[in-house]
């Protein structure tokens, strides 16, 4: 057969295709007499929505088609039926604005199966929703074997076997593997459909680059620009001079139009060292009074410079109790606060540090994001919990003393980007302070790392600072890589979990 072919042409449906599509139908449905459309309605589908009904022609003759129209996907998300899906096959259910495309109809000769020609029918249907901007492919899929095994299971327990490849069923078996996912079961679907006891499987492909039409004017980016600063610890007169240190970085990573500017842990910590004659514990709490300051000025920073900027973290105190915090300024002027959840043994027993109590993503005009704080990368629940939520990016501002220290942070993180499909980007600081005690040398290299999968970097670094020197590091990340990789990565860690044997899912404090 395949020494005979000459040609293979996809082409739209035309009215004079009719005499072999119905010679097509008649064969396909050989189970279901006067299962074919007849010539007038035909014309009517192609009239309404000529895009959505293909044929494959194999050396100019008919080899299969797919036909198909537009819904809305909240009126056909529930059991339905055939009739009531094609408007008792008028057709007058096609909405040429509606959110979905509905498959009608699919099928290949007999004589024309084994060369994946379906697969090229549903590449289509799935390129026109990309280029439509629909949300997604649905239909009712026959499950003709059913009728042999009805005596024995229900259409819910045959589904499954058929997931276990205890039973075949060469509907469900191709549906299944061109990426369709089974929603629920319809009882009733087609009229007449004996071989699978009327009952069908509503089945769905979602469109990983469907975007939502917004409902006010919004930039929604996918190519995100990320500006990392690697800070130098070296003494500052007062704090007047640190943040003109700090715009200065913000000035050379908005240059190069960076979506965000991530600062790392305790930045500000050159303060400390007009308070070196105190007790650690007081020196700190001392610091926490330029925390207002800082937050207020970086806030100022991120509309006058259009950069999203997450300030690394400071001291701060509520309630008299001393916290490790940070802040998300967005470019837009608003801003929002996270804690340090896990704090080290050292600043609590040093410091006298509490732990946060809230963990959350934040949204922003590139997307979601989350944010942990050095100690909190090491705690692979956390970045899971935000991963649940949508999280693209996570944001690591850190500051260890030594390699050790380093080398937790930075395999941990890196960890955090393969097990939540994600992007994760660290930034530390590098040199010492002397004259500041408890913060006496830094180590730090600050990168961003992806997943481990074809479209990113081998070794899952996307870009990577120098070791112990001050600098910036700009990387440029695509969100709509990360879809693709939930869908159809080599491997899927967050589908893939055994839900059925645990769960995680956050508490609610009390904080009364």
């Amino acid at each position: 057969m395949i020494n005979s072919i000459e040609n293979i042409e996809l082409q739209f449906l035309t009215i004079d295709d009719y005499q072999q599509l119905k010679t097509a139908m008649i064969e396909a449905y050989s189970t279901m007499p006067n299962s074919y459309w007849g010539e007038e309605t035909i014309e009517a589908l192609i009239k309404k929505f000529p895009e959505g009904q293909v044929v494959i022609k194999v050396n100019g003759q008919l080899a299969g088609c797919a036909l198909s129209i537009i819904v809305d996907y909240d009126e056909f998300d529930r059991p339905h039926t055939y009739n009531e899906v094609t408007g008792n096959y008028t057709f007058d259910t096609h909405m040429p604005d509606g959110d979905v495309l509905y498959g009608i109809d699919v099928f290949i000769k007999s004589e024309f199966r084994g060369l994946r020609l379906g697969r090229r029918l549903y590449d289509y249907r799935k390129e026109f929703c990309e280029r439509q901007n629909l949300r997604g492919i649905i239909f009712g899929g026959r499950i003709p074997n059913y009728h042999k095994y009805s005596d024995t299971c229900t259409p819910k327990e045959y589904l499954e076997r058929v997931k276990r490849k205890e039973i075949h069923d060469p509907v469900l078996n191709f549906q299944m593997s061109n990426d369709f996912h089974p929603s629920k079961i319809m009882k009733g679907y087609l009229e007449g459909d004996e071989a699978s006891n009327e009952y069908a499987v509503l089945l769905e492909w979602d469109n990983i680059y469907y975007q939502k039409k917004p409902k006010k004017a919004a930039v929604k980016k996918t190519i995100v620009r990320l500006g990392l600063i690697q800070w130098q610890m070296r003494p500052y007169k007062n704090l007047d001079e640190l943040m003109q240190q700090a715009e200065y970085f913000l000035d050379a990573v908005s240059g190069y139009r960076s979506d965000f500017a991530l600062f790392p842990e305790f930045f500000n910590a050159p303060l400390m060292a007009e308070n070196n004659h105190l007790k650690e514990s007081e020196a700190i709490r001392e610091l926490s009074k330029h925390t207002a300051a800082i937050v207020q000025k970086f806030s100022e920073l991120a509309i006058s410079y259009n950069i999203n900027i997450i300030t690394g973290s400071m001291p701060e105190i509520k309630d008299d109790l001393l916290y490790n915090v940070g802040y998300l300024c967005r470019r837009d002027g608003t801003m929002e606060r996270y804690v340090k959840l896990h704090v080290t043994p050292d600043e609590a027993k040093v410091w006298g540090m509490q732990g946060g109590t809230e963990i959350k993503t934040f949204d922003t005009d590139c997307g979601r994001i989350g944010i942990l704080i050095c100690y909190d990368s090491e705690f692979p629940e956390l970045s899971r919990l935000l991963a649940d939520e949508g999280m693209d990016i996570l944001f690591v501002p850190f500051l260890t003393d030594t390699q050790n220290g380093y080398s937790r942070v930075r395999h941990c993180s890196q960890a955090r980007a393969i097990e939540n499909e994600c992007y994760v980007a660290i930034a530390g600081s590098v040199g010492n302070l002397p004259k500041v005690h408890n913060m006496d040398i830094q180590f730090a290299q600050s990168m961003v790392f992806t997943p481990c999968d074809f479209p990113f970097p081998v070794n899952g670094i996307k870009a990577e600072a120098t070791t112990n020197t001050e600098m910036i590091l700009i990387a440029d990340v695509d969100v709509a890589l990360l879809r693709e990789l939930n869908q159809f990565g080599s491997v899927r860690n967050l589908k893939d979990r055994r839900k059925d044997l645990f769960e995680l899912k956050k508490k609610v404090i009390d904080k009364s």
